[in-house]
């Protein structure tokens, strides 16, 4: 059955007739929108649907991209095969387009091919990025939404965030951050890019510039998904690292000391580590006060403790820091039981060992 479908459908999409035409792409886009077997195997409709896009018809022009942008998706033969066939060309046209509908479908087209290592230095050659920031700036949500995926997905491909960097980003960024759901997708690609832009001084100036930008990535921070939290921490660390005393300040003053002492609670691995290193440059000194007040986590936090401004926020942090001390106490109290384990009476009695701390 499905061999005459396929057959059927490759007959109207190479037709002459533009109305066949028509048909045999809309049979395209719905057979392939959720099957990997049908994708595979209109292989050879690439050419005659990057064809249609040279067309003067909008209705020609849409059900071909639609088309194309189901077979790419987790293909990467008609991703190749779709760029190969030149289809870019066409595709950015449409991005410049005052046509909204086809400037969000050639931004979804673009997401699904750079979704590919092969395929992201073709499209950064061909001028997509500044193209892809223009419609951060003035396009439609869901256009805009792509664009950041797709930038996040560009930037991983090196020489890219160089690129990116060049079309000054950051207010763009910040702007979609401000406006979407902190634990979203959208808020992670954003909270990633951006993380990335931070090693960079002119991105560091610029989201400092940025009113609210500091106070977009806290956010993220307190209420993202972990990997967000992650990334935002990452950010925030940063800055910090980079000029601490340029930073210090200005992260102190968007209330960043709560989410922090989340984070070394119930963060993954790498956030609390880096949590707890950004705890220790927001202090007065980063350095250790002296042998009566040694660099443990809990001083650290009453010396920033001290200086946050505001009731609600002091006392949210002195209930996470009476949290932290718990959890570490928890562990420690894991640790010991287990020690007790490993060190039987008769390990003691005959060696009186050391237990050897177990790994975690």
């Amino acid at each position: 059955m499905s061999c005459s479908i396929v057959e059927n459908t490759l007959y109207l999409i190479q037709s002459k007739d533009p109305i066949l035409k028509l048909q045999g792409a809309r049979d395209i886009r719905r057979l392939t929108k959720s099957s990997l077997h049908f994708r595979r195997h209109f292989s050879d409709a690439v050419k005659p649907l990057v064809d249609m896009l040279r067309s003067e018809s909008f209705e020609t022009n849409e059900a071909a991209l639609l088309a194309l942008l189901n077979l790419s998706v987790k293909n990467e033969g008609n991703k190749k095969s779709i760029i190969d066939a030149g289809a870019l060309e066409p595709i950015i046209g449409f991005l410049q387009s005052d046509n909204t509908t086809l400037q969000e479908h050639a931004t979804a087209s673009l997401l699904t091919l750079s979704a590919s290592s092969i395929t992201k230095p073709i499209l950064s050659s061909f001028g997509v990025i500044p193209l892809l920031v223009n419609i951060l700036r003035s396009g439609t949500p869901q256009a805009k939404v792509d664009a950041i995926m797709t930038l996040y997905n560009l930037s991983t491909s090196q020489g890219n965030l160089t690129l990116i960097l060049q079309t000054q980003p950051i207010p763009s960024i910040v702007a979609l951050l401000k406006l979407c759901k902190k634990s979203s997708k959208t808020a992670e690609k954003c909270t990633a890019l951006i993380e990335s832009l931070m090693c960079y001084e002119d991105s560091r100036e610029a989201l400092k510039s940025e009113e609210g930008g500091i106070l977009a990535i806290v956010e993220v921070l307190e209420i993202g998904s972990l990997q967000s939290r992650e990334r935002a921490v990452g950010a925030l660390l940063m800055m910090c690292q980079s000029d601490r005393c340029k930073y210090r300040e200005l992260i102190l003053r968007e209330g960043v000391i709560p989410g922090l002492l989340e984070l070394t609670v119930k963060g993954t691995d790498k956030s609390r580590e880096k949590s707890q290193t950004l705890l220790r440059l927001l202090r007065d000194s980063p350095y250790e006060r002296s042998q009566f007040r040694p660099d443990t986590l809990e001083n650290i936090v009453l010396n920033l403790i001290s200086q946050i401004d505001g009731k609600e926020q002091s006392g949210k942090a002195q209930g996470l820091l009476a949290e932290v001390i718990q959890v570490s106490m928890d562990q420690s109290l894991r640790l010991l039981h287990q020690r007790a384990i490993v060190c039987t009476p008769v390990d003691l009695s005959v060696s009186g060992c050391a237990p050897e701390i177990p790994s975690t």
